[in-house]
């Protein structure tokens, strides 16, 4: 905890006085408590006053102070307390009883019990659920397994009929899949558990045909099995899967049968291949490989080995699981003997040492926390008992309080909490320290008293599912209103910058769309409803920023003006509803893309009507997987890239594709079209006919497919001020997306220069850059925000690969969630970040350690008064110049700078929103050399050294210029007089007046003469039906 905080959370006045409100709850009886003690009491302004009493005039001198001495000085220093509390205060500081205490440790102390206090608050803390929901599933049996995939952000939920159902992470059904075996395909095989292979982004799924099968997420088929271990002695119906985090290649599959076994693969190279491939296999890479049980037994894998026990005799084993920090697999099962037992690996890892625990009337599932060093488990006998895993004796705690049989536990891992659910339906939460119940929640559960129950919280996103029979039920945590504020209603989607208005524009899940003033934060207007109750999902500015694009989940693209008209729709999605990632405006093409592997085009010159059908694009389908993003860099240079990590370079004139770029490999496209697509797993695809082109790979490298998810390409940004890449070489596109990886690409060599990881186990991230290309801000699921140095990153051409990451100039935490979107722009010469996430806020800040900004807060701000954008150098020398023209590329002179519309073309007080303080401020040279002189203000220069220019004439040679000659006076300033005296006035005749209109009209105004036809014509009308109306009425009153 840092001392800031510590500061902030001492009581400011300078008297004591315990601040206890009136609680009758037993879980607050202990802070009650104290509030009365004498460090909790003590103010800032006492603590200064204790730290001069330890000050030595003497430097490097501590001073120490014995019980006596410090009771004493205390007392008089301080003003309030009596002896015997700062005794007592001398005492817990003293912890090893040396007889005196100094600054360190009494600030030490102080510190811990401040943690202390955090802990117990946040333990105490009870979550606000929204109303429980149920999933819309297609599973017509019982749901055997919910898992949550880090990787591709999705959910997977399987039945025991084995159909498998991907969500997307916004929980709308995507798509879904019948896994069966090959071995049987009789109505009796049943699906009986599910465990994700993160690491190698596999899954795992037992059948009770005593199989395995290991699918590839990954894989061109549908859905392949790449592997299936077959030859096991009991039916598996439980699994679990660890990897370790430092080492990928060390994973370990457990799972517990029927017949009271417990087993487990132990895999030493998981990211090469999980078995060996028999000699005598087929060659093709797709074919399903079998594995006998009895061979992995007999070693003759020699990538993994086999850990077993049988402790269990014969009772079937419900849970199971392996822990890393006990090193141990626990597993339990409902029998009064052995209910619990942890089976631990001895030093050689291949050899297994028994405890177990005996629990009357036996467990249901049992759950571990390895910060609290605590099992918890569901009993039988309606109690919720909690154990350390060393004493096997008794429990360490009971948790009484249920009526019914307790069928599932989980922990609240970062709060110390415990869910518990029951037979009658009862979903209680526990405080674990002080053992008591600090929330009970009946739902509307289904009434059927025969259920299979699956129990499953995803802590990251706040999300409860519990399942009854086939049907799924959502819990939802609310985010804490009290302590954040909220710019939407629900979550933030997308977010822009209009720099001709100088407005935010966002939008939001429920439909709405608002706009915000950037400099003060104050909202201005707000439309609702805009595509019904839809979700927005993207959003994009046309050229001349006076047209906005809404493209939603219902299928269409909505094209707006500023007053909230609707000019046109778009039909994307042919009547149907796609997930639409990104709208890209072209010159004479808007692209739109995110649902499947070919682009959705439309033309602007043929917008005729309101309802607009996309057109053909004649590129075809290059990608094999969904397009996620798009990228355009003029004159005709479209890269779009995808979720399996390829990006395709294109000419936007032609519409052909001519290149792949990849991680692995580079592809060159040719112009022949092949009718045959090829299938792939993507979470909301539809199945497309567009024609696939024919691809030959380039050298001899073959095509691969990504087995750690990292390449999946989220964002594409150009580097546009980079344009001489062409000659000197040099980075000028930048790609990001899966596992956190961030890649830096040469698009005219077709090499990728850079890679390093921007958020390290933060699954998928997104990025923005702004104009000039200095900064690049990336932002993770985690709702943390980064900005890089990238000016010098990556300008020259490399043999090697760069891994080295730029300069991290911020890092901080904004959002409490996902960040959805991020944008950067200039303000006044002040470079600013906006971000918007799923917590329903928008953040602005700047480059440098500025204040966090949230729109939608109570008291607006001046952003003006914050924060300075560092100035570039203006000393630039005349030999930099100089070069800078001469490495001018040829190319650019080809380069259109504008863009015009495809569209109409009618056409206080100030605040901060504090952030945590755990910021990471590391400037570069350079940056904190222009950071001295950013409050300067430039001033022309007219010397031989001149800035650098980044308009479209830098290239031109600006000499200095020559002193005109001496220009002679005019004659009217020589002689002002002569041209300038006032002449006589003359009298001039009296103009008479002008007779009144009464008098010259000679004829009534005509109502017809003064209005245009068309608006009579529908006032006319309108009075037509009204009078119907009126007619209608007062016959239906008759």
């Amino acid at each position: 905890m840092s001392c800031q905080k510590a500061a902030l959370e001492l009581n400011t006045g300078s008297q004591p006085g315990p601040k206890s409100p009136e609680r009758t709850e037993d879980v607050t009886a202990f802070e009650d408590y104290g509030t009365g003690l004498l460090e909790n009491q003590l103010s800032v302004c006492d603590f200064v006053k204790i730290q001069k009493a330890f000050e030595s005039p003497e430097p490097r001198k501590i001073i120490c102070m014995s019980r006596e001495d410090f009771t004493q000085k205390m007392t008089e220093i301080v003003g309030w307390g009596t002896k015997e509390e700062y005794g007592e205060l001398f005492d817990k500081v003293d912890v090893a009883q040396d007889g005196f205490i100094n600054w360190d440790k009494l600030t030490s102390f102080i510190l811990l019990e401040l943690n202390k206090q955090d802990e117990r608050a946040k333990a105490t803390v009870v979550p606000q659920w929204k109303d429980l929901e149920f999933l819309p599933v297609k599973h017509k049996d019982n749901i055997q397994k919910v898992i949550f995939l880090k990787s591709s952000s999705h959910y997977l939920t399987i039945s025991k009929e084995g159909l498998l159902a991907i969500w997307g992470e916004n929980l709308k059904l995507q798509e879904t899949f019948p896994i069966t075996s090959d071995a049987t395909k009789l109505k009796h095989l049943w699906v009986t558990s599910l465990v994700s292979l993160e690491n190698v982004n596999k899954i795992a799924v037992a059948f009770t045909s005593k199989e395995i099968c290991f699918y590839d997420l990954l894989s061109k088929e549908e859905f392949a099995c790449q592997y299936k271990l077959q030859g096991l002695k009991g039916t598996p119906i439980c699994m679990d899967y660890w990897y370790d985090p430092l080492d990928a290649n060390e994973s370990i599959l457990s799972f517990g049968d029927i017949t009271g076994k417990v087993q487990a693969i132990a895999f030493t190279a998981a990211l090469i291949s999980l078995f060996e491939r028999p000699a005598s296999a087929c060659e093709d890479g797709e074919a399903t490989m079998t594995i006998n049980w009895a061979e992995l037994l007999s070693g003759c894998h020699k990538c993994c080995h086999i850990l077993e026990h049988k402790l269990h005799q014969g009772d079937w084993v419900r849970q199971v699981t392996y822990n890393a920090s006990l090193d141990a697999i626990i597993s339990s099962t409902t029998s009064n003997t052995k209910s619990v037992v942890l089976a631990w690996r001895e030093k050689s890892k291949k050899h297994l040492h028994m405890t177990s625990f005996n629990i009357a009337q036996g467990i249901h599932a049992f759950d571990y926390h390895s910060r609290l060093n605590l099992i918890a488990t569901a009993g039988i006998n309606n109690k919720v008992c909690l154990w350390n895993p060393y004493v096997v004796s008794k429990p360490v705690g009971v948790l009484w309080g249920h009526s019914a049989s307790v069928i599932a536990v989980q922990f609240f891992v970062e709060r110390k909490q415990l869910f518990s659910f029951s037979q009658d339906k009862v979903l209680r939460l526990w405080d674990i320290q002080h053992q008591l119940s600090i929330q009970r929640i009946a739902c509307s559960f289904p009434e059927s008293q025969d259920f299979r129950c699956l129990f499953h919280f995803d802590e990251a996103h706040g999300r409860l599912f519990i399942s009854f029979n086939n049907r799924l039920a959502l819990l939802a945590m609310k985010s804490d209103a009290s302590k954040r504020v909220k710019s939407h209603e629900k979550a933030v989607t997308c977010v822009l910058y209009n720099s001709l208005l100088k407005q935010v524009i966002s939008s939001d899940t429920g439909s709405t769309v608002s706009f915000w003033m950037i400099d003060t934060g104050q909202k201005i207007k707000q439309f609702t409803g805009c595509h019904g109750n839809a979700e927005i999902s993207t959003m994009a500015l046309d050229a001349n920023e006076t047209r906005l694009l809404t493209g939603s989940t219902d299928g269409t693209v909505k094209i707006w003006d500023f007053n909230g008209y609707c000019h046109h729709t778009l039909n994307v999605g042919q009547d149907g509803a796609v997930d639409i990632s990104q709208i890209l405006i072209l010159k004479k093409t808007i692209l739109v893309t995110g649902w499947e592997r070919a682009i959705t085009v439309f033309r602007p010159q043929n917008f005729n009507q309101f309802f607009i059908q996309p057109e053909e694009w004649k590129g075809g389908i290059q990608h094999h997987h969904d397009i996620l993003c798009a990228a355009f860099l003029p004159p005709q240079t479209v890269v779009t890239g995808s979720y399996d990590g390829e990006i395709v370079l294109w000419n936007s004139s032609t519409e052909s594709a001519h290149h792949v770029l990849h991680p692995d490999y580079q592809r060159l496209l040719k112009s022949k079209l092949d009718t045959k697509p090829q299938k792939l797993l993507s979470a909301g695809r539809s199945h497309s006919t567009h024609p696939v082109a024919d691809q030959s790979t380039m050298g001899v490298r073959n095509f691969e497919i990504d087995t750690e998810g990292k390449n999946a390409v989220m964002r594409l940004c150009f580097l546009k001020v980079r344009k001489n890449t062409a000659v000197t070489g040099g980075a000028n596109l930048v790609s990001c997306g899966g596992s956190g990886y961030v890649r830096f690409w040469d698009i005219y060599k077709k090499q990728l220069l850079a890679e390093f990881l921007a958020h390290s186990g933060a699954g998928t991230i997104i990025m923005s850059t702004d104009k000039m290309n200095r900064y690049l801000t990336t932002g993770d699921l985690d709702g943390w925000l980064k900005i890089w140095n990238i000016e010098e990153y990556c300008l020259n051409s490399s043999k090697n690969k760069i891994t080295k990451a730029p300069t991290l100039i911020r890092s901080f935490q904004p959002h409490e969630d996902r960040i959805s979107s991020l944008e950067m722009c200039e303000l006044g010469g002040q470079l600013l970040i906006i971000s918007s996430s799923a917590d329903c806020s928008i953040c602005v800040t700047g480059v440098c350690n500025a204040p966090v900004w949230i729109f939608g807060q109570a008291k607006h701000w001046h952003i003006e008064n914050y924060l300075f954008l560092p100035k570039r150098d203006t000393n630039l020398v005349e030999s930099d110049i100089q070069k800078e023209i001469s490495l001018f590329s040829k190319e650019e002179s080809c380069l259109d700078p504008t863009e015009h519309s495809l569209l109409n073309k009618k056409n206080k007080d100030d605040s901060t929103y504090n952030v945590r303080p755990s910021e990471d401020i590391n400037l570069g040279i350079k940056y904190k050399e222009r950071s001295t002189c950013m409050k300067e203000t430039q001033k022309p220069y007219y010397g031989e050294v001149i800035k650098k220019s980044f308009s479209a004439f830098r290239s031109l040679s600006i000499g200095v210029l020559e002193e005109l000659p001496e220009v002679n006076k005019p004659a009217f300033l020589l002689d002002p007089e002569k041209y300038f005296r006032k002449e006589p006035e003359e009298e001039h005749p009296q103009i008479p007046e002008a007779p009144s209109l009464f008098e010259t009209l000679k004829a009534v105004f005509d109502e017809k003469n003064l209005f245009p036809k068309e608006i009579l014509d529908r006032e006319r009308k309108a009075k037509q039906l009204c009078q119907e109306k009126s007619c209608e009425v007062k016959k239906n009153k008759k």
